[in-house]
């Protein structure tokens, strides 16, 4: 909101030494934001003239210059030779002159120029020129703004061009400050100074049952909100629309930042701006017969002021007449009856709407407006009277007009306002200071409240404009802004305990900081891709499952969530590599989208903003939103090692990702294990589910260099992708170091022929199993498949550790419990000892 200061001393007593910077200082201490200053950027000598006389002067380019004398009188110069190319003033008009030294917007400094054969000492100005709005069909002439002054007279100071305007940010909660009215109030209570509501004026009253007829058909209202609960209509006859605005309205409104349209709109800007109250200016005898409100029809179609045809919506709230719609109630009117320079008789407008409808209108088509601003926080109910009336009296005063007082109009509805029971105590209890009582009661009173004391509590009735003072809670932050933000103490509050990161969120910071410690760069990736990538990378076997399509996507490619987090780390890789950024060690923690076949998911409407939904609603929204899991995945391309001087480049390979499976279990907590399997978008040989406690939780291997070569990504690319929730629900709620042994372990190899399609990990576990308890630890050391091993078949080699708990074992003891996990591995997978084995 901007606050020129010179409107603002209209209403309440600003010192006239008072800085805008003092202006914003005051505001900011009851509670709101400073923005900015504005000023018109000008500077002078700008001065009245009169042009004495002038000679026309055609050029070669078809352009009639004018070449004046304009006196400027003695102060300045006297009489001054000026060139200009408008032809819209006379011989003794008095207009605006800037002389050689001023700058105008732009900034456009003045200086004595030579030009069409003359020296121009000055410019006589226009108003767009001087920053008075757009209009650029001339010069500013003084008799069309109905203004005279002595030549040498400053026109800065006479246009009103010498105010400034304080801009302060309007929270959604206080809609009352998008006035003067409100701010100088507000003003008021920041530094005491004495308070002039605009609002009161003795005017008497509109009886409802005669004049302008109105009608508000809203019978079934939506959402149990009625769409209009007052309407005043006011009759202004025989306006003269050509008339100029008065020069220092144009300048309040430019400050403001709302150009000049002509002097009826400009008026009902004006009181809008002054009041609070969103005005509309209808041409009389344009209506057909008299206005009614009501909803809109589906289909129905109206032509807004911007010249766009709208499709409404049953929802919206219209302004009709016998033809139809004729503008969006609280948004903007339509075109049919706006007002034009041939408007004679004027119908204003001034009303109150439901907040939540005219909000949801605005937003549906797409058109804010300063009206519709202002609706959806709540105008004052009481001021629609006031400022139709006030409308009435500045066109009756600057357009000409007179005021029908016979015919006038006015749907009104009682203003109940419930009082709010305020507990003694309450205040200083919750905000923290020892406010007295009368402290508490003297800042509500201040602000409009009516207070009325009863036994241990208040019974507090909030003024009209403060739709936001609802519950005891919202009174007890207006004493303390009232009182002064700075008297609460800025104590630290002591957390209690049991507060903090809940295991699992430490568990994902664990993994993270794991992983990057390790050398990997995190990069968080947008959730949306294809339906193709989500086949590729969300399902082990490529096979078509179910996906969430976004109804409204940021990008029409990528309309679906991701069932995996490897396609945005393929976009990642893709982009770096293009950048020249070769070895790539990358990982992202984030959420996938998993909906289950059959399911339909998005089928619950939202409920409406206006009412607060209840526990069945919440749990059919949740019910319709697919299971998200949070998953963890790692990419690798390129070096691990770098060459460099006395050291080979080594290149990243499936055991680095298998160690960066590893290191981000360990940081969560499990033990896991790797299973040999097949997943369509990766090397089948090189390839391993990832279990835990038995439990499939992922996988790791090495993308198809086809998988690879469609992301532009050469050479080979490593990738793991494990559901980190699973990991985390799976994890031991303490970890156990493991004790040591007093005694000495014993250690033996064995070399043992499997079929070569066994897994090495499945010897490995059967050898374990069949050597416990004594067998405490098994590695393999070698996998050889060669001359003295049959065709079909392989031979592994692994290293035994032995140790007994509560003594030194013998050789015989380790031998037996080897040769029992031997015997256990041919069970199960045909193992025998290799022959020459002499381990055994």
């Amino acid at each position: 909101m901007r606050v020129p200061l010179s409107w603002l001393r209209e209403y309440v007593d600003v010192p006239a030494d008072a800085t805008p910077e003092d202006v914003l200082a005051a505001l900011v201490s009851v509670g709101f934001e400073e923005e900015d200053v504005h000023r018109f950027e000008l500077s002078g000598p700008i001065v009245v003239g009169e042009v004495t006389e002038f000679t026309p002067e055609p050029q070669s380019n078809g352009k009639t210059i004018r070449w004046c004398q304009v006196d400027v009188g003695e102060e300045h110069g006297g009489i001054r030779g000026i060139v200009c190319g408008a032809g819209n003033f006379f011989e003794g008009d008095k207009v605006v002159v800037t002389l050689p030294g001023a700058v105008l917007p732009g900034p456009f400094p003045i200086a004595a120029r030579k030009t069409y054969g003359h020296v121009s000492d000055g410019m006589i100005a226009s108003a767009r020129e001087l920053g008075l709005g757009d209009e650029h069909n001339g010069i500013l002439r003084l008799i069309d703004l109905g203004m005279d002054a002595p030549v040498g007279t400053d026109a800065i100071a006479l246009l009103g061009l010498d105010d400034v305007a304080v801009e302060i940010n309007v929270t959604p909660d206080r809609g009352y400050a998008l006035s003067l009215r409100g701010v100088a109030r507000e003003y008021s209570h920041a530094t005491g100074a004495a308070f002039r509501d605009p609002a009161e004026r003795e005017w008497g009253d509109l009886d409802p049952g005669t004049g302008f007829p109105i009608t508000v058909d809203d019978r079934a209202p939506i959402r149990g909100r009625v769409g209009a609960t007052e309407f005043v209509a006011r009759i202004v006859r025989g306006v003269d629309p050509t008339k100029p605005t008065p020069a220092w309205m144009i300048a309040r409104l430019s400050l403001a930042g709302i150009r000049s349209l002509g002097v009826l709109i400009d008026i009902t800007n004006y009181v809008m701006l002054e009041l609070g109250e969103p005005i509309h200016g209808y041409d009389l005898d344009r209506l057909q017969g008299g206005i009614t409100v009501r909803r809109a029809t589906t289909g129905e179609k109206l032509e807004t002021l911007d010249g766009k045809v709208r499709t409404l919506d049953p929802e919206d709230l219209l302004i009709t007449d016998e033809s139809g719609p004729i503008g969006l109630a609280g948004v903007m009117g339509g075109g049919t009856t706006e007002m034009t320079d041939a408007t004679r008789n004027v119908l204003i407008e001034a009303a109150i709407f439901d907040t939540v409808s005219i909000a949801r209108t605005a937003r549906r088509h797409k058109l804010p407006s300063e009206a519709s601003r202002r609706f959806e926080r709540g105008v004052d109910p009481m001021i629609p009277f006031a400022a139709a009336r006030r409308v009435a009296d500045l066109m009756v005063a600057y357009a000409g007009g007179t005021l029908d007082t016979s015919i006038g109009g006015a749907l009104r509805a009682e203003v109940d306002i419930e009082g709010i029971p305020l507990p003694v105590g309450f205040v200083p209890g919750l905000i923290g200071v020892d406010y007295t009582d009368d402290e508490t009661e003297g800042a509500l009173r201040l602000i409009g409240c009516t207070v009325e004391r009863r036994a241990e509590e208040w019974i507090v009735v909030p003024p009209s404009w403060r739709p936001d003072l609802t519950d005891k809670w919202t009174l007890a932050e207006e004493v303390a802004r009232i009182e002064g933000y700075d008297r609460i103490p800025s104590v630290l509050p002591t957390p209690p305990s049991g507060r903090g990161l809940t295991s699992a969120q430490q568990g994902r910071r664990r993994v993270a900081t794991a992983l990057a410690a390790a050398g990997f760069v995190e990069t968080p990736s947008f959730p949306f891709t294809t339906a193709e990538q989500n086949d590729l990378h969300g399902s082990p076997s490529g096979e078509s499952l179910p996906s969430v399509k976004l109804a409204n996507p940021l990008d029409g490619l990528a309309p679906f969530l991701r069932r995996s987090l490897v396609p945005g780390l393929l976009q990642v890789a893709h982009r770096n590599l293009s950048r020249g950024i070769v070895d790539l060690a990358l990982f992202e923690t984030g959420t996938v989208f998993l909906p289950k076949p059959g399911v339909q998911y998005g089928t619950v409407s939202v409920p409406p903003l206006a009412v607060r939904p209840d526990a069945a609603t919440l749990t059919a929204l949740d019910a319709s939103i697919p299971p998200q899991r949070r998953h963890v995945a790692v990419l690798l391309t390129g070096h691990r090692v770098p060459k460099q001087p006395g050291q080979a480049a080594v290149a990243s390979d499936l055991a680095d990702a298998v160690d960066a499976v590893r290191v981000l279990a360990g940081a969560a907590g499990v033990d896991v294990e790797l299973v040999q399997a097949q997943r369509a978008a990766l090397h089948p040989g090189r390839t391993a589910r990832v279990l835990v406690a038995g439990a499939d939780v992922g996988y790791v291997g090495e993308l198809l260099p086809t998988v690879a070569a469609a992301a532009d990504l050469p050479g080979r690319v490593l990738v793991a992708e494990l559901d980190l929730d699973a990991l985390l629900e799976r994890a031991q709620a303490r970890v156990v170091a493991a004790s040591l042994s007093g005694f000495p372990a014993a250690t033996q190899d064995v070399s043992v022929v499997v079929p070569a399609e066994v897994a090495a990990g499945d010897v490995r576990a059967a050898l374990l199993e069949g050597g416990a308890p004594l067998l405490e630890g098994v590695r393999l050391v070698d996998d050889y498949r060669g001359p003295g091993v049959a065709d079909g078949a392989k031979s592994l080699t692994f290293a035994l550790r032995f140790r007994a708990a509560d003594r030194t074992l013998t050789a015989v003891e380790a031998t037996d419990a080897k040769m029992a996990g031997v015997a256990l591995a041919g069970e199960r997978f045909g193992a025998a000892i290799r022959d020459g084995d002499v381990s055994a």
